[in-house]
């Protein structure tokens, strides 16, 4: 079995196998990228700034280790569908709470 067919989408998309330098640095900022939308999406509260920067910190630390992971594991498919799961909840949550606001006005 060769390598380029065990690897993840997202890795395959960005030919890590090929070009590692720069397959590696862009599955890196897909992972984090998806990993901060889902941070939005789903635990965020109104934090300080030096809390957010912490946070924010080690969300990019734990996407260094995740990214070696999602070479050969969907991580990032994960993370994309999960982003995708919120942000419909998101969706459906705020037309939910402005349905409420019309009925109580």
């Amino acid at each position: 079995m060769d390598v380029s067919e065990r690897l993840s989408f997202f890795a395959a998309l960005f030919e890590v196998d090929k070009n590692p330098d720069a397959g590696m640095w862009y599955l890196y900022l897909t992972v984090l990228v998806l990993t901060i939308i889902v941070y939005n999406l789903g635990f965020a509260k109104k934090l300080s700034l030096l809390q957010n920067i912490i946070i924010y910190a080690c969300l990019a630390f734990g996407c260094t280790i995740l990214t070696f992971f999602a070479a050969f594991l969907p991580m990032a498919e994960g993370l994309f569908f999960t982003a995708l799961f919120l942000g419909i909840y998101r969706f459906r949550l705020h037309l939910h709470r402005k349905s409420q606001n019309k009925k109580i006005a």
